[in-house]
């Protein structure tokens, strides 16, 4: 968002605040504290989902809480002001799934002078040449969970519905569920009245677009720089292991093709697998892609950090591994964070 736009956003907010401060605005106590952030210049947004994702980075030496404003509450969200690395920035927690992170991303770019976002996390890992513990960051994200449900007896050459108005689409591709479903009899596929579902793009309205006219994205792609400068961290040390369990190998960081978000806690081999091979997608997770199509529509720099706790289904048959390794690879996204944020310019 502009600086001149913020600008006029803050003092719409403020001059709601002194006609009622009961509700829904911005109260005149907290307006104060956002514009005593923001004259401190630029920050470096931090956005991750929860509280034992966020815990490692605010117990790290390399955070340093601003002494006389250290915090703002404003609906529902602390946004935490300090510094990571000398780096100025405002921390948010966003809560679980994609309208938590899509909120809080527009709120943190919206009252606060924010310069790049680095969102991260812990991830499901659907790439078979990637372990337990390692680090992802990919090129490209996508919201996987917009779709259109197609009809039992339409096929990949029917329309679907709307799609002659632009609403839907067949580029992006389907699932068939036909080619999941096993007659255990004699195991050969038989047709399913689930059908088919196709991937769509979400609609996104840029701040220097014109209003209300929509534009679509699915593969959201990181900021370039952010990434080029990510791939200097390929040799940084990564913890392998939980107590006295230990991974086969010391994890690494990876910077991979593509992550994909939704809705949907994935813990199903087949979803796994077909993710893997149709899309290229290697972590999977819940809020990634909010934080990536915002900041898309502010127009502001962007790039997502993924720890890998679990196999996303395509483990043991047992327990999902996540219940072990949650902690391992939260640490290991923070200590690439950190890594990340000492290398950029102050």
């Amino acid at each position: 968002m502009g600086c001149r736009m913020k600008l006029v956003f803050l003092g719409f907010l403020f001059l709601l605040s002194i006609c009622n401060t009961t509700d829904g605005a911005v109260s005149i106590s907290i307006m104060k504290k956002i514009r005593e952030v923001n004259k401190k210049g630029h920050y470096l947004g931090i956005v991750v989902p929860n509280s034992y994702e966020m815990s490692p980075l605010l117990q790290s030496s390399s955070f340093v809480a601003d002494e006389k404003l250290p915090y703002v509450d404003f609906s529902g969200r602390r946004f935490r002001i300090g510094t990571v690395e000398s780096k100025k920035v405002i921390i948010v927690m966003t809560g679980l799934s994609m309208l938590n992170a899509g909120i809080a991303t527009e709120l943190l770019l919206s009252l606060f002078r924010v310069k790049g976002v680095i969102h991260y996390g812990i991830a499901g890992n659907a790439n078979p040449e990637l372990q337990i513990g390692d680090v992802t960051i990919p090129r490209y994200w996508a919201h996987s969970g917009l779709w259109n449900w197609q009809r039992y007896g339409d096929g990949v050459n029917d329309d679907l519905s709307l799609e002659s108005n632009g609403d839907f689409t067949r580029k992006i591709g389907y699932l068939n569920f036909s080619d999941y479903t096993i007659d255990q009899a004699n195991k050969t596929s038989s047709a399913n009245s689930l059908n088919s579902v196709w991937y769509q793009p979400e609609e996104i309205f840029p701040v220097n677009g014109t209003p209300e006219a929509r534009q679509h994205a699915f593969w959201v792609p990181v900021n370039s720089h952010y990434y080029a400068v990510a791939k200097k961290l390929k040799n940084i040390k990564l913890e392998g292991c939980v107590n006295s369990t230990c991974l086969p190998r010391t994890p690494e960081l990876f910077m991979v093709d593509k992550g994909c978000s939704a809705n949907v806690f994935v813990d199903n081999a087949a979803y796994r697998l077909f993710m893997n091979t149709k899309f290229n997608v290697s972590p999977i997770d819940m809020e990634s892609a909010a934080v990536a199509l915002v900041s898309l529509q502010e127009g502001i720099p962007f790039i997502a950090v993924r720890g890998l706790s679990d196999l996303a289904g395509g483990g043991s048959s047992v327990s999902n591994e996540a219940d072990t390794f949650s902690s391992l690879a939260a640490q290991n996204s923070v200590a690439v964070l950190l890594g990340f944020i000492a290398l950029l310019p102050s």
